[in-house]
């Protein structure tokens, strides 16, 4: 299970089945769940939790520490949940204390070649990110959201449930659920009507989303008017309630 070239220090905790290939470091105050599999030339750091059944592939780095000019040696965290697919080259930094002190990844990712997690971001569930996606620190990523190839991110961005994000989009405010961006500084594109309908929304939730994405984007009202209006959807619809309470919640503003 463990390749005789990989160096684990003695303070770390393996569960019994956990693969370990050649030539991989982990380091002290790291606990692997069972089922877990790393690739070779592996580096991960803690403290750092890592849960069962996650993939790592070759030359990834895990858990060390942020990319912070004020980091100062500060005992942080990385933690990650379950089912993950992690490919070549990913890199994911420990939070800092100024930013609550972890940096958490859930469960059932696919996390493509390239890509960066900085500190103290907070990944949802059922995410997929492209190769070379960049998230800049103390970033929100929702459950199921598709962020597109060298999709760069602004810190303190958030990134809505079942947004998609288009290759190469730039994101400098937050996205909303359930909204299509792209370009290089990322505008609104539409409903992701297809990927709804994908995970089962119903057709009377989709046409109320529908309509609350018209409001805030297409009608000729204010942004005051149109959050009026979507708020009254919300009312009727779980869907609408989450768009709407995510707006009003956003301190950078949203894309428009």
């Amino acid at each position: 299970m463990i390749h005789p070239t990989a160096v684990i220090d003695a303070c770390a905790e393996l569960a019994a089945d956990v693969q370990v290939g050649p030539y991989s470091i982990i380091g002290p105050d790291v606990s692997i769940d069972t089922g877990t599999v790393m690739g070779p030339h592996v580096v991960i750091m803690g403290p750092t939790h890592i849960g069962k059944n996650n993939r790592i592939f070759q030359f990834s780095s895990i858990g060390d520490i942020p990319q912070d000019k004020k980091f100062a040696g500060e005992v942080t965290r990385l933690e990650i949940g379950e089912g993950n697919m992690i490919r070549e080259y990913v890199t994911i930094n420990r939070g800092t204390v100024q930013g609550g002190g972890l940096t958490r990844v859930g469960s059932h990712n696919w996390i493509m070649a390239y890509v960066h997690m900085a500190h103290d971001c907070l990944i949802g569930d059922h995410t997929i990110f492209a190769n070379n996606t960049n998230l800049a620190g103390h970033v929100v990523v929702e459950d199921y959201a598709i962020l597109g190839g060298a999709t760069l991110v602004h810190q303190f961005c958030r990134i809505g449930a079942h947004s998609f994000c288009a290759k190469g989009t730039g994101i400098s405010r937050d996205v909303p659920p359930y909204v299509m961006v792209a370009g290089h500084f990322g505008k609104p594109y539409g409903l992701n009507s297809e990927g709804l309908k994908r995970q089962g929304f119903s057709k009377d939730s989709l046409q109320m989303l529908k309509k609350s994405y018209k409001l805030l984007y297409r009608s000729k009202l204010s942004f005051k008017q149109s959050m009026l209006e979507i708020e009254t959807l919300a009312q009727t619809d779980p869907q609408v309630e989450r768009f709407y309470a995510f707006i009003n919640s956003s301190e950078r503003g949203i894309v428009r």
